[in-house]
């Protein structure tokens, strides 16, 4: 569980790292421009890292079907030599499977407005910019998301399918706390992932517009890196104990301040 947790951790940096450094810069020195390479390799990158999330994380629901379903096999199915080469593969395929879709985004004609409305290079921002045809860069998109997409998704979908129904057959209260404790974080990072994502790129055309999917953007990019640590964090007693001690203090020292103010009106 913690190998692909430590992948899923270099994700997060690495993703966060090709849009937000060049948006500070922006923010801060008021100079909105990007060159043409810059933005390609912004987009590639950004595709790269998107494509290996779906991965690592059905990668990962799978990781928890095993480990609920067969607790006693765990260690000999997903052994060290497995754990490597499923990262591996997602990493290499992650990084293989975009460059045919940059290669069409680059080969396009840009001769209209050279202003992208958004604030990092996303293919569907620049493909609102060409002035030739984009049926088949649209095409390769759906070709991405059936042949990627969808089978990740049915993955995850149907892992958790078999891990409820396995906690479901547990007959005491302490056991089924205990399993579905084991995958909580990552159903709640799952939930995040794929919510924000078909709100941004599932919702009809007649319901989008770029400055919603700005902020679905940007929720994505933003938010949902810096809670996955979090989740993942509350498992551990030390921090929940930390948590809680923040939470007391914070109510001892209201507490000390209302009793003050109300020994201050007293005449």
């Amino acid at each position: 569980m913690y190998f692909f947790l430590c992948n899923l951790s270099f994700l997060d940096i690495s993703s966060t790292s090709v849009t937000l450094p060049k948006l500070l810069d922006i923010l801060l020195t008021k100079r909105h421009q990007i060159s043409a390479v810059g933005c390609f390799t912004q987009m590639h990158f950004f595709m790269c890292f998107v494509c290996v999330e779906f991965i690592i994380i059905s990668v990962m629901a799978y990781d928890r079907y095993v480990a609920i379903c067969y607790p006693l096999r765990y260690a000999v199915i997903m052994n060290q030599r497995l754990c490597v080469l499923m990262a591996a593969g997602t990493w290499i395929f992650g990084f293989m499977e975009p460059v045919s879709h940059t290669i069409l985004l680059s080969h396009l004609f840009y001769c209209g407005s050279n202003e992208i409305n958004h604030f990092f290079c996303d293919p569907s921002a620049l493909l609102k910019l060409s002035c030739s045809s984009t049926s088949t860069v649209e095409s390769v998109t759906y070709i991405f998301g059936v042949f990627v997409g969808l089978p990740c998704f049915t993955v995850t979908i149907t892992s958790y399918g078999y891990i409820i129904s396995s906690i479901l057959r547990i007959r005491s209260a302490e056991g089924r706390r205990k399993a579905f404790s084991t995958c909580s974080s990552h159903l709640t990072v799952v939930i995040l992932f794929y919510g924000t994502l078909i709100c941004l790129y599932m919702r009809p055309t007649s319901m989008q517009s770029l400055d919603q999917n700005k902020l679905f953007a940007l929720l994505y990019n933003v938010l949902i890196p810096m809670f996955n640590p979090i989740i993942y964090s509350l498992k551990n007693r030390e921090v929940k104990s930390a948590i809680r001690k923040v939470f007391n203090r914070r109510k001892m020292f209201l507490f000390i301040k209302r009793t003050q103010t109300y020994i201050d009106c007293i005449p």
